[in-house]
């Protein structure tokens, strides 16, 4: 398991300087130093490895998220320290990547795609159902919608053909994003406490 997770995690690495087309499976041995008949014990080509990278990658996601949640004062500290996190791994992001794994490793996609339309979703739904109860988002928005709509937006977020990176940077995409969703749904109380948040949280 060390050996697999050591993989694993140089893997990242060079995928996040790099991006997953421009590397290959001799750099990632040369990286690791260790041989390609070792690295072929523990993945079956670079496909198999890109999509177990990604995988440990959600899980440490889910796991973070779960952190998160459990941290956060209210639904809106929730969301904002989700966005910085979101923000980091945004900064993290070789350019890109979303448009080589579309074209390149369909099945590696999907499973970012799957993540995001069901462990996100469930999320964000339950996080706009507290928001609701603690009286910081508006009684009257329907949580199943605005979720699926705040995943769908992260989705046109990384299409490059709608933001080109030479014109946008993700991270600042994302803040915009984070902004619009939470002022839709915020209340009267909710809208101060977002201020305060923002401060803490997001702004240098």
């Amino acid at each position: 398991m060390e050996s697999k997770l050591k993989i694993l995690q140089g893997a990242a690495g060079l995928f996040l300087r790099y991006g997953v087309k421009s590397v290959t499976m001799d750099d990632i041995s040369r990286e690791l130093g260790i041989s390609k008949k070792t690295l072929y014990q523990h993945v079956e080509n670079k496909a198999d490895l890109i999509q177990q990278t990604i995988q440990s990658h959600i899980d440490e996601e889910k796991e973070m998220i779960l952190r998160i949640r459990e941290m956060a004062d209210d639904a809106i500290h929730e969301n904002v320290i989700l966005a910085r996190h979101i923000t980091q791994v945004f900064r993290e992001m070789p350019p890109g990547l979303a448009f080589d794994l579309q074209k390149y490793y369909r099945n590696c996609w999907d499973l970012m795609d799957d993540y995001s339309k069901t462990h996100v979703y469930g999320v964000i739904k339950d996080n706009i159902e507290r928001g609701i109860t603690q009286g910081i988002y508006r009684p009257n928005i329907n949580p199943d919608i605005i979720a699926k709509l705040y995943v769908n937006n992260i989705s046109v977020i990384v299409d490059e053909e709608v933001f080109p990176l030479r014109n946008y940077h993700k991270e600042n995409l994302f803040i915009e994003h984070i902004n619009y969703h939470l002022h839709g749904i915020a209340s009267a109380k909710g809208l101060k406490l977002l201020e305060k948040h923002m401060k803490e949280n997001l702004e240098d």
